[in-house]
């Protein structure tokens, strides 16, 4: 699964800012993504709780919680005192996979430990999902994105020297990509390396685009 996009309702869009952008997301990792962009935007905590679904696929549960960020990202904007009126809200999730199993935010050094351990000689999927909304809620578009890397082999003081250095407790993978976690990657494919690092931008854009929203009209 890459790529998938879908658009709803497209004749009747309306016309959208860039500086109607929100980001539903207390990520600092992803609004220095965005930031790329050049343009300007708003960062909102969602409060969305990412339950896990046991049976749920992989691919399925990025796409899910990425649909509910946007949703409970328009819902939270909406109850502000002074909200954003005909705003994009966009919303990401990322789920590290390998051979069906989820590798979530390990939270601790041990749990990190056994993630690393684990993900040592192997190749690991990163799907990382996006959802755009408007400000009622509704979802405009939504588009599915892969990046594998290939984790080298690691011994037990390179995993606990890694993770004393980079702490990535909040990453999913155990692993910080853009930085020190270059170093226990032996290969990578992919069309865009900020799949990885929770935000693919070449995608993002394309849907931003999709919306009428076109970002070289607009860098700051």
């Amino acid at each position: 699964k890459n790529n998938v996009l879908i658009h709803r309702d497209m004749t009747k869009r309306a016309i959208y800012m860039t500086q109607n952008l929100i980001l539903a997301s207390t990520s600092p990792y992803r609004a220095a993504l965005l930031s790329q962009l050049g343009v300007s935007f708003k960062q909102i905590d969602p409060r969305y709780e990412e339950a896990p679904i046991s049976t749920e696929e992989p691919y399925d549960m990025a796409a899910r919680l990425a649909r509910g960020k946007a949703i409970s990202g328009a819902q939270e904007q909406r109850s502000q005192e002074h909200p954003i009126q005909n705003s994009i809200i966009i919303g990401s999730d990322q789920v590290a996979h390998l051979n069906g199993i989820v590798f979530g935010k390990p939270g601790n050094f041990e749990r990190a430990q056994i993630q690393l351990a684990s993900c040592a000689g192997q190749w690991v999927r990163f799907t990382t999902a996006i959802c755009l909304a408007n400000d009622k809620g509704e979802i405009l578009s939504e588009g599915i994105e892969n990046y594998d890397i290939k984790y080298r082999q690691l011994s037990e003081s390179e995993i606990d020297c890694y993770l004393k250095a980079d702490m990535p407790y909040d990453c999913a993978g155990s692993i910080k990509a853009e930085g020190f976690g270059i170093t226990i990657i032996d290969e990578g494919r992919g069309k865009d390396i900020n799949t990885l690092y929770g935000l693919p931008l070449i995608l993002l854009s394309k849907l931003l685009r999709a919306e009428r929203l076109y970002l070289l009209n607009n860098i700051n």
